[in-house]
């Protein structure tokens, strides 16, 4: 399988106690993945790494096959953001605008009203995230993180990009939600064979989306299975607290 993004070497400074450390990473296509263990502000400069918003201190991002240190022409760059889709709070949503609106923002500017060649597209999309057509005309300000959330998704997948990133995604959302959201997140992804990357310390998020589970060792860049030391010294924590 072909990557469509590596990661090697990467260090940040991104003003925190440590800089943003990634020794590799690797995403083929269709690998559906989760990272642990960066926080909002790290998981934004980790994302704006990997778009080539930003370049690295030291090491390498190849996005799509070209090394983000490569990229000098600012409309070829974002030609190939169409190929990434995001999923993420920081997205913009306009509140005043109903939920199809919102979705159908994607494929035209032209939703007041919303252009009629675009509403089946719109609403087919909607649903497919797992929006009920009840909601369509509800302003989006006045629906549930949940929705929001599911909004941000539909957004994500309309222009056909091969890899979603997800930055924490169920952090505002109700715990009785997250599994559900997982679920119907990893299904888009797969039904559409795309790449997957889950940034979130959310365990049963994580869970429901399956796939290949990291956690990262922010002093080494180090991505290992999560829970690796408990695994290796069980009674360790037993130990400190008798």
């Amino acid at each position: 399988m072909s990557s469509l993004i590596e990661v090697r070497g990467l260090v940040k400074d991104y003003q925190a106690l440590r800089p943003l450390r990634i020794r590799e990473f690797t995403v083929a296509s269709g690998a559906i993945v989760s990272i642990a263990g960066l926080d909002a502000i790290a998981a934004e400069t980790f994302v704006h790494l990997v778009t080539g918003a930003t370049l690295p201190d030291e090491g390498d991002v190849i996005m799509f096959g070209q090394n983000t240190r490569d990229i000098t022409d600012s409309a070829a760059w974002l030609t190939s953001l169409d190929r990434l889709g995001m999923i993420t709070a920081r997205g913009v949503l306009i509140e005043a605008f109903s939920v199809l609106q919102n979705v159908a923002m994607s494929y035209t500017l032209d939703v007041d009203p919303i252009d009629p060649r675009v509403v089946p597209q719109a609403g087919a999309l909607a649903r497919d995230v797992g929006i009920e057509a009840s909601l369509f005309d509800v302003a989006v300000g006045r629906v549930g993180p949940d929705i929001q959330m599911r909004v941000h998704l539909a957004r994500a997948l309309a222009l056909g990009p091969q890899l979603l990133i997800a930055e924490h995604p169920s952090a505002s959302l109700p715990r009785t939600a997250v599994a559900a959201f997982g679920a119907d997140l990893v299904r888009a992804a797969q039904s559409r064979g795309l790449a997957l990357v889950a940034i979130t310390a959310d365990d049963v998020f994580a869970k429901s989306i399956g796939g290949t589970r990291f956690e990262l060792v922010p002093a080494t860049g180090e991505l290992r299975a999560p829970g690796l030391l408990k695994k290796l010294f069980p009674s360790t924590r037993s130990r400190l607290s008798s």
